[in-house]
């Protein structure tokens, strides 16, 4: 029944496209920050929830 809806609709083939792009260069951009992060402020950050209940 969907189907029929989105076949009607002129150019619906470039969504699925941009959704695939935007996906993967998310995920992408978050490996290339998770690698190149320094090691110091992942130190700080997973370490912060235990320091605020310290204060």
């Amino acid at each position: 029944m969907l189907k029929n809806y989105l076949s009607d609709i002129e150019g619906v083939s470039i969504y699925p496209i941009i959704s695939l792009t935007i996906f993967v260069a998310f995920f992408v951009l978050l490996g290339y920050f998770v690698f190149k992060a320094d090691k110091k402020y992942i130190g700080h950050m997973e370490n912060l929830p235990l320091e605020e209940g310290e204060k």
